[in-house]
């Protein structure tokens, strides 16, 4: 029998076949890989471009770490020219090209010297490396690096990731990058889905793509010689311009809630001083002060004593900042103020002079410049709701600490047996005191929970600022308007007025400045004052015929 007839042959020529289709790719370039590599550490940086792009069209992801360890300057030379990567943590080495792990310290190692034209180049080509990640989290940053820096070359890798991607988040943003690279291109219906993908996108960091789309030489031409390319870019601009309008009113709503959401909690404690006790406290901002300050001690205490729980200072801070300022205030209470009840001008200029003092004790204390006071990690970051409209955590946590302190300030107020006393001697002290309330002992409690708020409302201030001295200084005056606005002593006037103070503020300083735009605010105050004297909300009852 011949061996053609034989079925030995066929057999041994099947299992080669499946092996040639089956088998593992390998690394045809191996050598081409380990020359480009090696020339990652020249002294040229002409020379290094040219490498860092020829690994680029290798595509091999085992050239990854070592442009990485160029990037970031953790790419080491030998004398013998042998490159290295040093690790991240620790003080050991591995080979770019082997990967093996080198124990000893060696000397006499050299630093390759990039610069910002190898540095775009790199980040480029390590984006176009990483396409190919099974870390979807990896992906998405390729596909964010090719979103600032489009190339070209980068067109049939983003295509081929886009058809293999599976996330939604990680695909849009790479059809997103590969629209940027095509809207420079030759082919007119690519360039005019590019665009049409831009425009949805929302995003304005594409406008520096689409204005020269529509700008013109000097002999008055257009630079783009196609109407209908320059119409879509047209639409593109425009649905991203009108979304910019829509994101600049939510912003400022936002931003103006959480202002009056701090606004809210220093004018409540003023309308209990100042709307029930009917006291022209000057020396509430300093009790907003001594609250952020308090946040920064226990801060520093969790920093130095308590470093595993320091994502909780915060919440130690608020029981700690409301007993600091409570007592400061029950304690300038019971030692002035309850001297000068009736006598306003002497209460206003007595707590004048105790907020300067107060202002220069903690100058003495802490230094006259402003201090930092840190999120807590899980305040860190924000929830991004739409393109380029971010809604902070902390600004989220202020708002929601603000609704939170009203409804125990109203729980406190209508529920609780001081609360009750609170009221009677608001209405009648005479009365109140003949049913048996000690009421300069209400006086007392009642003045150390107005400055327990406001302490409250240094807390929240100090996450969205620094905190200094003469922080208090800047509130005093729109706590007062907010509380004559909402009518005084009304709880309810309290929240409108300061809900809508801080929301105005926030629409007018882009367009009248923040001292103008205050100066406009004071003079719509005044004018409402004069047609409506009683505020927002008038007081009905004995309360107003007191």
């Amino acid at each position: 029998m011949s061996s053609l007839s034989s079925p030995y042959p066929l057999v041994r020529l099947l299992a080669a076949l499946f092996i040639l289709a089956f088998a593992p790719p390998g690394y045809p370039d191996e050598g081409k890989l380990e020359e480009s590599i090696g020339h990652l550490g020249s002294s040229s940086r002409q020379e290094i471009i040219a490498s860092v792009e020829a690994l680029r069209q290798l595509g091999d992801h085992r050239a990854l770490p070592a442009l990485e360890a160029l990037l970031d300057r953790r790419l080491r030379v030998t004398k013998a020219g042998r490159i290295l990567i040093k690790l991240k943590t620790g003080h050991g080495m591995i080979d770019a090209v082997t990967g093996v792990v080198i124990a000893q310290q060696l000397d006499g190692l050299d630093i390759p010297v990039i610069n910002n034209q190898v540095r775009i180049v790199l980040s480029q080509t390590i984006a176009n490396l990483r396409l190919a990640s099974p870390d979807a989290e990896v992906r998405l940053a390729a596909a964010e690096e090719l979103l600032l820096h489009p190339q070209e070359e980068a067109t049939s890798a983003l295509r081929a990731a886009i058809d293999r991607e599976k996330t939604t988040k990680v695909r849009r943003a790479l059809a997103l990058a590969l629209a940027l690279t095509e809207v420079a291109g030759a082919n007119k219906e690519r360039r005019l889905a590019a665009l049409d993908i831009i425009g949805q996108s929302d995003n304005p960091n594409f406008i520096v793509n689409l204005k020269p789309l529509l700008a013109k030489q000097a002999s008055g031409e257009f630079q783009e010689p196609d109407e209908q390319v320059r119409q879509a870019a047209r639409s593109a601009l425009s649905a991203i311009e009108r979304h910019m309008v829509v994101v600049g009113v939510m912003q400022n709503l936002f931003y103006g809630l959480s202002l009056g959401s701090v606004l809210l909690l220093v004018a409540l404690g003023l309308a209990i001083t100042f709307g029930l006790m009917e006291v022209i406290n000057m020396a509430h901002g300093e009790m907003l002060m001594l609250g952020a300050y308090s946040t920064y001690i226990i801060q520093g205490i969790f920093k130095a004593h308590f470093p595993d729980q320091f994502a909780w200072y915060l919440v130690a801070s608020i029981p700690t900042a409301f007993i600091v300022s409570g007592v400061v205030g029950m304690i300038l209470e019971r030692s002035i103020i309850r001297y000068l009840y009736g006598r306003p001008l002497e209460t206003l200029l007595a707590t004048w002079g105790i907020s300067l003092l107060l202002i220069q004790t903690v100058r003495l204390i802490f230094g006259a410049q402003n201090v930092e006071v840190s999120n807590p990690p899980w305040l860190s970051g924000g929830w991004e709701l739409m393109p380029g409209l971010m809604l902070t955590y902390n600004r989220i946590a202020i708002i929601c600490f603000g609704l939170g302190v009203v409804l125990l300030v109203w729980l406190f107020l209508n529920r609780s047996p001081l609360g009750l006393q609170v009221r009677a001697v608001t209405q009648n002290r005479a009365m109140a005191a003949a049913l048996g309330i000690y009421t300069s002992r209400v006086d007392t409690w009642t003045f150390g929970l107005g400055s327990g708020i406001a302490g409250l409302a240094g807390v929240a201030l100090s996450q969205i600022g620094n905190v200094g001295p003469e922080l208090g200084q800047s509130y005093i005056v729109d706590s007062f308007m907010v509380v004559v606005l909402g009518g005084v002593g009304k709880l309810a006037g309290t929240i409108w007025g300061a809900t809508g103070l801080g929301v105005i503020n926030k629409f007018l300083e882009p367009f009248t400045g923040a001292v103008l735009g205050k100066i406009m605010v004071l003079v719509f105050i005044i004018l409402f004052i004069q047609k409506r004297p009683q505020g927002i909300f008038a007081l009905k009852g004995r309360m107003a015929e007191g």
